[in-house]
């Protein structure tokens, strides 16, 4: 970590991902430790904005509530968007510093490897009321940063950025490094005060005619001034406490609905999403395409009514060891197959949250592939069985070091059993 004044009460900062090789669920470098964590918390307590302090973090990954652009066939799916990822409170806290915080006022990352061509590579803390909800990101500009190099580039710009301050505030740029480090304007931010600024971007989206990597479906829950979004079908629930989601899932099905718990589920191409209920960020995958398309979701009353008591007056009450721990409202989210008649139940994780926490360290699993590749020579030098020797590993669903797992089905169990 770092900090460094580079002009009148005007703060560098920097966080490092030191947490990898033994990061609990997670195959990439988005963990920043407790120590980091707390000198952080306490350089904005001393440097605040009242004060007149302006502060611009750079870190690896971008903190949940960024509204940067996403990977949902990459990130999402393995549960590696955001800084601390894996760990609810602490990924939660990164964006309520900022939110509590206005001496934030950028904060630059990179992690996609995706270019800076779309709006959405810059989200701005404060929009037209006509353009959506309030996005309430404190004070500050989160900027996605791309890479130089062509062998690292999801989408094929190698670009960076270069920030520009004047008396006003500040200029967001590109620096083109496929054209000879040409420099485009991005965005101007504007401050109107020591704790607001406005934001304007210098263009629209620059996207090619093939491009794949389209804006992604993030729920929004509306304000005062809007309703949630047309995805949103929490208000449906019937009088006995059953949500049917969809009658059937598609690939195209969007629809999202907050649980019992506080937890936020949805479904975007083909997949089951839990989102952070705070930001509506996505957090992870929760059911495949694999397993769900086809099929239709119910969220039902799971509690044991023998645990509630009426007292007389209306308000139940609890007894017997088997009601220890149970909520004031538990629920079950069903997976349905009415084709054969079968019901599977989505268990939550044991912390109440529903992404698969599948995703074992990168380190673990360089170990693993090793292992597997020590024995398949085994098989064919000491055991002769060839080339053809057939090798499993006994722990899944990964087959290599990629860290990708887009498939949660359980062949011949949950989805149609494979041909062998």
């Amino acid at each position: 970590n770092f900090k460094r004044e580079i002009a009148d009460k005007t703060l560098l900062v920097g966080l490092s991902s030191t947490v990898f090789r033994d990061a609990k669920y997670t195959s990439h470098e988005v963990t920043v430790d407790k120590e980091q964590c707390e000198w952080f918390e306490q350089t904005l307590k001393d440097h605040p904005a009242d004060d007149g302090w302006k502060i611009f973090v750079f870190t690896h990954a971008p903190p949940n509530g960024s509204g940067l652009r996403v990977l949902q066939e990459n990130h999402v799916v393995n549960g590696c968007c955001w800084l601390n990822h894996s760990n609810d409170a602490e990924c939660r806290k990164f964006i309520e510093l900022v939110r509590e915080h206005r001496c934030i006022k950028g904060w630059f990352s990179g992690h996609f490897h995706l270019g800076q061509d779309y709006q959405d590579s810059i989200t701005f803390p404060t929009i037209d009321p006509k353009d959506g909800p309030y996005p309430n990101r404190g004070s500050c500009v989160f900027v996605q940063t791309s890479v130089m190099r062509s062998g690292s580039s999801r989408d094929g710009r190698q670009q960076s950025r270069m920030i520009r301050g004047n008396k006003d505030g500040f200029e967001i740029c590109t620096v083109d490094h496929k054209d000879g480090g040409k420099i485009r304007l991005d965005a101007t931010i504007t401050y109107s005060d020591n704790t607001h600024e406005v934001g304007v971007y210098a263009h629209g989206d620059i996207a090619d005619t093939d491009e794949k990597f389209f804006k992604v479906y993030q729920p929004s829950a509306g304000d005062e001034l809007h309703p949630p979004d047309e995805g949103y079908i929490g208000d449906r629930w019937t009088d006995d406490g059953t949500l049917l989601v969809v009658d059937e899932i598609t690939q195209d099905t969007k629809a999202w609905w907050n649980m019992a718990c506080g937890r936020v589920l949805g479904m975007l191409n083909g997949m089951l999403i839990e989102y952070d209920p705070s930001t509506l960020a996505p957090l992870g995958l929760i059911v495949g395409a694999d397993e769900l398309v086809g099929k239709k979701i119910a969220v039902i009353d799971s509690g044991l009514e023998e645990c509630l008591i009426d007292d007389g007056e209306l308000n139940p009450g609890m007894e017997g060891a088997e009601c220890e721990g149970m909520e004031a409202r538990e629920q079950a989210v069903l997976l349905i197959d009415e084709a054969d008649g079968q019901v599977t139940v989505v268990q939550p994780n044991e912390d109440g949250s529903y992404w698969r926490k599948i995703v074992r360290n990168k380190m673990i699993r360089m170990k693993e592939a090793r292992r597997i590749k020590a024995a398949k020579l085994f098989a064919e030098d000491e055991l002769k069985l060839g080339e053809e020797a057939k090798v499993v590993p006994s722990w899944g669903p990964y087959m290599s070091t990629s860290g990708t797992a887009k498939k949660t089905g359980v062949a011949g169990l949950t989805t149609k059993a494979e041909n062998m």
